[in-house]
């Protein structure tokens, strides 16, 4: 057996019982798990602090000085020990609230201690729970030193964080410490002059000093991101070299004929740029996997149906599937109207179609009549074949699960072209992650004309002035939108819902015709309400976030969104989208309550200093984490990674992946070893999954780069 795979109960401090226990609390089983848990935080111990030097703001620090008296107070539950403990020239009171015996016990007056612990100040200084050890005047104090996270079930039975630091002293004096191997190529340390695996993790547990604890934690984070990008471009390689792709040799009548007399408004140089992109991939008779992203009103939409012209002119139908029916209903009109200008047939299949006009789809579908398919998730049911599909589109894929896009792409025995659009910008650091197996193109640039968005942060004291701009925009002959967080009043939750606003925003504009618009209504309900707003009828549409996405009112010139505090930044930023799509001024109005912590106002601030989506989607991660990221939920990869960090290492994240490309490009055989399902590594086997990159997650990497022998690669 490996040193890493011996069972913790076998480590110096520890035997069954407490290996239970660290089994259960901190799923420590093994030397290698606790190898890999790491201190949260470290703190300087080069000196004793004295009471009068305490400050509210420091972290644990230590004071040596003797015990006075000790007196225990209250009953049962509730009583705890007291004891005075004093450094030479000032006192300060020690607090524990259980194990009372065992620590009066413990400790003796009179005798110098060392207390380590967080100083509160409460009519006094105080300090609960601290850590005590004897004072050893030939031991002077150690440095930095880490501090590790204690689950409250062992703190509440007498461990604390120096017993973890304890077990990890042990575990690096074991004599076979020295056995752990090297878990990255001879020629990536070199290259990046990265510190040795076995220095890092003595000194992640154990710092000499600030300096060699910043290089241990630039190793580790490099590793976990080096074997993350490794299987992701494995799995790239590997679809690309074994998924073939229709070809698509020709532009031809379609492509030309809508280009030159048909295209409503000029391109832009990034949307050319994007489409000779696609261009490119759909002549190589590889399956093109492209991620396709560009802010709201960008012209994603034109780009989707050009690349549907490409397939049409090599006779092949497309398809291209939405989130809603709204979304759908929306790219449906727009499609149609530009397949009837080149004599296109489009249709519309939703679970809203009646079953007469569904049978008719699939007839046409397999007779190939049809050649463009719109729709939701009905497009991936069983019984909707195509006579030769080659082009599916995915639009705002961070909506379907990893199953329902799977199923676009694996009919047939050629796989179609898979195009996916997202309206969410989504950081670097992440895309080069959650989409690191995909091509991307970015639509950076809006069409000419667009004025910006006006963004304003109001509190509710401010309602007059924004009804009035209300008002003023309704009599230019614009549209209102405005979104509340919530359908149905709740007093716990203290927040706006559609169900009175609607009510208040008649009270307010009578005569202006209001429409409503939320999750909870029926489908016909719900397109018919849309319709009103979409066709003019109303001037004032009431909603929820279900409008976030794919409604086109170039009229619409106001956004108005309630309780602002409620929604993520990515979230406000596609709801702005919704105005701003015609040429006249448009305003966003950002409304919340007075009373907002500091960290809440500074988020949405952001979102008035900036209309560029790639930088709010930066603010919105570092805030959130990559984990909650809109776009990332679905993605099926868990950001577990015990030391890099998405938000803060991208610069060591794409040296990583620089660094793992070079190296499967000099060792090809790696691919191989990769591929296979059992691979023993260090003499464990170990599962790597070679179907989907979507089940990869942070604990395969963290086991993976523990474990692998380099020795096997020639």
């Amino acid at each position: 057996m490996s040193f890493l795979e011996t069972d913790i109960k076998f480590l110096k401090g520890v035997g069954e019982k407490r290996a239970k226990l660290l089994d259960a609390e901190m799923e420590i089983r093994t030397f290698g798990d606790l190898l890999y848990t790491f201190p949260h935080r470290y703190v300087d111990t080069s000196r004793f602090y004295k009471i009068d030097e305490f400050s509210g703001e420091m972290p644990a620090v230590q004071v040596l000085g003797k015990f006075v008296g000790f007196a225990a107070e209250g009953e049962g539950a509730r009583q705890r020990l007291k004891a005075s403990f004093h450094d030479g020239s000032r006192f300060m009171e020690v607090t524990w609230f259980s194990r009372i015996n065992y620590f009066k016990n413990a400790y003796q007056k009179g005798i110098p201690y060392i207390l380590f612990g967080k100083p509160t100040y409460y009519n006094g200084w105080q300090m609960s729970h601290p850590e005590v050890s004897n004072y050893d005047v030939s031991r002077p104090p150690q440095g930095f030193r880490g501090i590790y996270s204690i689950p409250e079930k062992m703190r509440k039975r007498g461990y604390s964080p120096k017993f973890i630091w304890e077990l990890a002293r042990n575990l690096i004096q074991h004599p076979r410490f020295n056995d752990i191997g090297e878990t990255l190529p001879h020629e990536v340390m070199d290259k990046f002059s990265l510190m040795p695996l076995r220095d890092a993790l003595v000194n992640l547990h154990f710092p000499k000093n600030p300096d060699m604890l910043r290089k241990a934690k630039e190793r580790m984070k490099f590793e976990e991101l080096f074997y993350l990008e490794l299987h992701i471009l494995r799995y790239a390689r590997e679809r690309g070299r074994k998924i073939r792709g229709f070809l698509f040799p020709k532009i031809g009548e379609y492509f030309n004929g809508f280009y030159k007399c048909h295209i409503p408004f000029e391109l832009t140089g990034a949307q050319k740029r994007v489409l000779r992109e696609i261009r490119d991939d759909m002549r190589t008779g590889r399956q093109m996997n492209r991620l396709l992203q560009g802010d709201v009103g960008s012209g994603k939409t034109m780009v989707a149906f050009m690349t549907m012209l490409m397939a049409a002119d090599n006779g092949f139908q497309s398809s291209i599937m939405a989130p809603t029916e709204i979304l759908a209903n929306q790219h449906y009109e727009t499609i149609r109207k530009w397949g009837d200008s080149v004599g296109l047939k489009v249709e519309l299949l939703t679970g809203s179609t009646r079953s007469k006009a569904r049978a008719a789809i699939h007839a046409g579908l397999l007779n190939g009549e049809i050649d463009i398919l719109v729709g939701t998730h009905a497009l991936i049911e069983d019984t909707v074949q195509f006579r030769n599909l080659g082009l599916t589109i995915i639009d705002e894929q961070h909506r379907f699960g990893v199953a329902q896009r799977a199923k676009m792409w694996k009919r047939g025995d050629t796989a179609p072209h898979v195009l996916v659009m997202t309206a969410t910008p989504i950081p670097r650091t992440l895309a080069m992650t959650v989409y690191g197996d995909l091509d991307v193109s970015v639509i950076d640039e809006l069409p000419p004309g667009r004025k910006p968005i006006q963004t304003f942060l109001k509190f509710d004291n401010c309602r007059m002035e924004v009804n009035a701009l209300i008002n003023r925009e309704l009599k230019l002959g614009h549209q209102i939108y405005i979104v509340y967080p919530v359908v149905h009043e709740n007093p716990k939750l203290e927040l706006l819902s559609v169900e009175t606003g609607v009510e208040r925003i008649r009270g307010l504009f009578p005569g202006v015709k209001v429409c409503m618009v939320h999750g909870q209504l029926k489908q016909a309900e719900k397109d018919y309400q849309m319709e009103q707003f979409v066709s003019g009828a109303a001037r004032i549409l009431v909603a929820t976030t279900v409008i976030e996405v794919g409604v086109n009112v170039p009229n619409a010139s106001v956004m108005v969104i309630e309780n602002a505090e409620r929604f993520g930044l990515s979230q406000l930023h596609q709801l702005r989208g919704r105005v701003g799509r015609g040429a006249e001024h448009s305003y966003c109005i950002l409304m919340t309550k007075q009373k907002i912590s500091g960290d809440t106002r500074k988020r949405l601030s952001i979102m008035t200093e900036t209309t560029d989506g790639f930088l709010i989607s930066e603010a919105d991660m570092k805030m959130r984490g990559p984990g909650d990221m809109e776009g990332t939920q679905q993605s099926g990869l868990a950001f577990n990674l015990k030391m890099a960090d998405l938000v803060t290492d991208g610069q060591i994240l794409s040296v990583a992946r620089d660094a793992a490309e070079s190296v499967l490009n000099a060792h090809p055989e790696l691919l191989k070893v990769l591929e296979s399902n059992d691979v023993k590594y260090a003499g464990e086997k170990l599962w790597l999954s070679t179907t989907s990159l979507d089940v990869l997650s942070g604990e395969l990497v963290k086991r993976f780069a523990k474990t692998y022998d380099w020795s096997q690669i020639s």
